[in-house]
Order: structure tokens, then C-alpha cells, then sequence
């Protein structure tokens, strides 16, 4: 990226969050840090909306139920998490208007 591209973005405006879920960028690691003859590419998956991989677990959760119709507009969202799993999730349905209930086990 040149400097003169840096605060650009990364494109157009989104619809919606969902929309930036998974674009996320491969970065390639520095020869200095990398050992000697290697390449290596780290996926950042902290630019994810939620800072996390979890993010595109809970999209794909929601939009496969969706599409195969287990999951119809005004049902209830219940997600067993003690984590980025839930957050996630209730992220995903917010954006989509579905109510959203996180649970915990008491084992967590």
C-alpha cells in the first residue's frame, strides 16, 4: 500500500456490518522476523467486525438457516456460549432483526 493510498479505506460504503464480516487481509511477515528462506502470510482476522474468526462462524450460522428455512423472521436466536461465539451471534442478529437470547453453563 503507498502512502499516498493510507486512509482511503477499503473501498465503498457497506450495507450493512455483516457485509465487512470475512474481509479480512493476508498480510505477509517481514524477512527480518520470518525464518531464513520462508515465506510466511498471517490472515488478520482481528479486522473482523468483533475482532474475531468467531464472526464468520455466527454469519454462516444464521445465514444457513435462513436459507434452508429453519429460521423465519420473529423466531428467537438461543446460543449456548461462554464467549466470541455469543457475541458474535448476537451481533449477527441484531443486524438481521432476530431476537437473541446467549445462555451459559453453569460448567463454564
Amino acid at each position: 500500500m503507498s502512502i499516498e493510498s493510507r486512509g482511503r479505506g477499503y473501498g465503498p460504503p457497506v450495507e450493512n456490518i455483516t457485509h465487512t464480516i470475512g474481509n479480512t487481509p493476508l498480510v505477509r511477515i517481514s524477512e527480518k522476523l520470518a525464518p531464513a528462506g520462508r515465506t510466511i502470510y498471517a490472515k488478520c482476522e482481528f479486522f473482523n467486525p468483533l475482532s474475531s474468526v468467531k464472526d464468520r462462524l455466527a454469519l454462516a450460522i444464521i445465514e444457513n438457516a435462513e436459507k434452508n428455512g429453519t429460521l423465519k423472521p420473529g423466531q428467537t436466536v438461543v446460543e449456548a456460549t461462554s464467549g466470541n461465539t455469543g457475541v458474535a451471534v448476537a451481533m449477527v442478529c441484531a443486524q438481521r432483526g432476530y431476537p437473541c437470547v446467549i445462555t451459559m453453563a453453569e460448567t463454564f
